[in-house]
């Protein structure tokens, strides 16, 4: 079966890939502008976006994410956005389950499903169909981490883990507890590295993928400009209303950048200028660690330069028939 009906030919007839189940991929780090131009192509090539953004999974949890809209939800199908609470995480495994089904459902209806998102993580266990094994969780394991990594500080548990197992290091933040004593419990309950546990099986779509890219200085001023604006459009409103709602500050959701600073604030330990200052510094960390995900030398990534035109260059490149991983 031929997918995707595009709106492309100048004299109004339309155009199939000649491709049995693709999949767009448009990849890039925060503040790059994923979302503006994702819901464009998606809107002229008759396609549908699935978030593979773990922020946006939550209900409660707009500003802070820079959710899309309603309005721009409104413009094309949105999928995997406020599909769960704050106190009720998803599994790496849940999500690419659900990914999997969802373009399936999407390529049913003719359309042409467009993953779009800047968590590495999501993307690679999608594209290389990691079979995540099943590991229960070790609580006492688990809290014994944790209570060391208390009692040292997050970032000399991280350290620790640098050593142990440098390849899973390379990709969580120093400060994530919550990642670091994941990361320690199930090497000490499998006896395996963290980061060899990615066994993969063959999977049944062609892709292509898409990296945005901007100059870094221009990057860091549209996160500091975004930053900014949260606190002008209710961003500690929002996290105000999220703890009168009784979540707790230590669920994992909350450790997202902004919404633990925002929390610190609100509970009298910084003051609104150091939370934004934490914020921009942080969220520049992340961009350095998505770079670790995306990497300019990887050969599957089609890059494009954030610049006029951009979209009608990335709309010729999909429409051409190079470029297709797995065929």
């Amino acid at each position: 079966m031929l997918i995707g009906k595009i709106k492309q030919q100048s004299d109004g007839s339309k155009m199939q890939f000649q491709i049995e189940k693709p999949l767009i991929l448009i990849v890039g780090p925060t503040g790059v502008g994923k979302t503006e131009i994702s819901i464009k192509l998606a809107e002229d090539l008759n396609g549908e976006i699935i978030s593979v953004d773990s922020r946006l999974f939550y209900r409660g949890m707009d500003i802070g994410t820079a959710k899309p809209t309603i309005q721009e939800r409104n413009r094309i199908s949105h999928h995997l956005i406020d599909v769960s609470e704050i106190d009720d995480p998803w599994s790496l495994a849940v999500f690419q389950e659900e990914v999997y089904r969802l373009a399936d459902e999407i390529r049913t209806r003719g359309k042409i499903p467009f993953l779009v998102g800047g968590t590495g993580q999501y993307i690679r266990a999608i594209i290389e169909g990691w079979s995540i094994p099943p590991q229960e969780p070790d609580f006492d394991l688990r809290n014994a981490i944790r209570s060391l990594g208390e009692t040292i500080g997050a970032e000399k548990l991280f350290e620790k883990l640098q050593i142990v197992d440098p390849d899973a290091a390379e990709r969580i933040e120093p400060r994530n507890l919550r990642r670091t004593v994941r990361a320690f419990e199930v090497i000490f309950s499998t006896g395996k590295l963290f980061s060899a546990q990615k066994d993969k099986k063959p999977i049944d779509f062609q892709y292509k993928l898409i990296g945005l890219s901007r100059g870094r200085q221009e990057l860091y001023q549209r996160i500091d400009d975004r930053i900014e604006n949260m606190f002008e459009t209710g961003f500690i409103a929002e996290v105000e209303t999220i703890l009168k709602n009784g979540y707790r500050r230590d669920l994992p959701s909350l450790s997202a950048i902004g919404y633990k600073e925002v929390i610190a604030m609100l509970c009298g330990e910084i003051d609104s200028e150091e939370a934004i200052r934490l914020m921009k510094r942080r969220t520049r960390q992340y961009v350095r660690r998505q770079a670790n995900w995306f990497k300019s030398s990887d050969p599957k990534i089609n890059w494009f330069e954030m610049e006029p035109e951009v979209e009608e260059k990335i709309k010729s490149f999909i429409l051409s028939q190079n470029g297709w991983e797995n065929e």
